[in-house]
């Protein structure tokens, strides 16, 4: 790593100071690759600009976890870039740009939720502004049978409202979930311990567990929800 004159082995290895200033970020990351699995100094700088570019809630503990990765995931996929846990400079990049994405659904709320199913991304936005950005793994669209029941695993696509609550886990007949927030039927957003790279879910909108505190704590019954595209 050219500006401290270690590798970025290193980073993860030793210690470092802490880095309240952007600009002593930037130095301190330059060159630096990080990976699911290391700790250190940089994996904090790494895991505070995702929250202040609104894609991880989690704690800023230096560790890249699945959280974390998961985070990562939602950043490259919203700036159109090949999803995955590696980070270097293409990532380190992005963190230092605003994104400019145009919404879904420009004239909807000021306060809404879209989910891209093309894109298995869920923003949240305030004052028409993006304020929580996430990975997610809507349904399969495929046939499945579960204990005798039988059904299509799809997540619907149209305009919806936040219709129920349900903090904590609860426990179905197709599994468990985390701070569910319904808002079709018996689809809903809610964390999850399995929320993969594809859609993989009965039809429900899988979101990662540590944003989904923040997730539930924003969204309240009644709110907008914009779902638009396919998985195809």
């Amino acid at each position: 790593m050219a500006a401290l004159g270690v590798t970025a082995a290193a980073v993860c290895a030793f210690p470092a100071p802490a880095l309240a200033d952007h600009k002593d970020q930037v130095a301190y990351t330059e060159g630096v690759v990080l990976k699911p699995g290391d700790r250190g100094e940089a994996v904090k700088v790494l895991q505070e600009r995702l929250h202040r570019g609104r894609y991880y809630f989690g704690k800023i503990n230096g560790v890249y976890d699945d959280q974390t990765k998961m985070a990562v995931w939602a950043l490259q996929k919203h700036r159109r870039m090949m999803p995955q846990g590696e980070v270097g400079p293409k990532v380190w990049s992005a963190l230092d740009r605003t994104a400019h994405r145009r919404p879904l659904v420009p004239n909807g709320g000021a306060n809404r939720v879209e989910i891209s199913l093309r894109h298995q991304l869920l923003t949240v936005y305030r004052d028409r502004k993006p304020a929580l950005i996430t990975h997610i793994s809507s349904g399969a669209e495929v046939r499945y049978c579960e204990d005798g029941r039988c059904g299509n695993a799809i997540t619907p696509v149209g305009d919806f409202r936040v219709s129920r609550r349900a903090p904590g886990w609860t426990v179905g007949r197709l599994g468990s979930m985390y701070n569910s927030l319904y808002f079709v039927g018996g689809i809903a957003m809610h964390g999850s311990t399995k929320v993969p790279l594809r859609p993989a879910s009965h039809g429900c909108v899988r979101v990662p567990l540590t944003t989904s505190k923040r997730l539930f704590e924003m969204v309240k019954v009644g709110e907008p929800v914009y779902v638009r595209g396919s998985i195809m």
